[in-house]
């Protein structure tokens, strides 16, 4: 008489496996959310890197002033001094690129808000000019970090654009005050 195998596990095997995968979770938890985050301000930061460089461009291409500001939920520039949630250099409230022509705004690109990144900028809107694209205004930059985060402590999830008087942007890793 053949005696057929019984194929599979017993309740021992399972719950050591089990065991094995929840301490296994529990240490790459903390890597995750911290790989998440850094993620969420790398994208933030180079969503602004492309809105600026495109600012540039537009301002050469179009021969007309293009101008970048922080916007409220209605898409309108929010004035010089006007806070978002966190300040009048807080620009988490998301940013709007407007070009004007014969003294008509035209939408051009627009980021919403994203409350979780703080990005300090600055208080004021920036025109980009023809005929080069320069920015009115001079040097210019934004701190990118999670928002309630150290920054010593975090400084690998912190980004920093840097903004010349030509109109080029520069984005490197750490914060602003950190040596680029």
């Amino acid at each position: 008489m053949i005696r057929a195998s019984n194929q599979g596990f017993t309740l021992v095997e399972l719950c050591v496996v089990l065991a094995v995968m929840a301490i296994l979770a529990t240490f790459a938890a903390p890597s995750f959310i911290a790989w998440q985050t850094r993620d969420r301000v790398d994208a933030r930061a180079r969503a602004l890197f492309s809105t600026l460089s495109l600012a540039r461009a537009e301002a050469v291409r179009r021969g007309a002033r293009v101008t970048l500001c922080r916007i409220d939920a209605a898409r309108h520039c929010l004035a010089s001094g006007r806070s978002c949630e966190n300040g009048v250099t807080d620009w988490s409230c998301g940013w709007g690129l407007f070009v004007d022509r014969d003294g008509v705004s035209t939408l051009l690109r627009m980021q919403p808000p994203m409350t979780s990144i703080s990005i300090a900028g600055t208080s004021t809107e920036l025109s980009f000019t023809p005929p080069s694209g320069q920015v009115i205004g001079g040097f210019r930059s934004f701190d990118f970090g999670p928002r309630g985060a150290d920054p010593a402590a975090h400084s690998e999830s912190r980004r920093c654009i840097r903004l010349a008087a030509g109109g080029r942007a520069r984005m490197t890793q750490g914060g602003c005050g950190a040596s680029a």
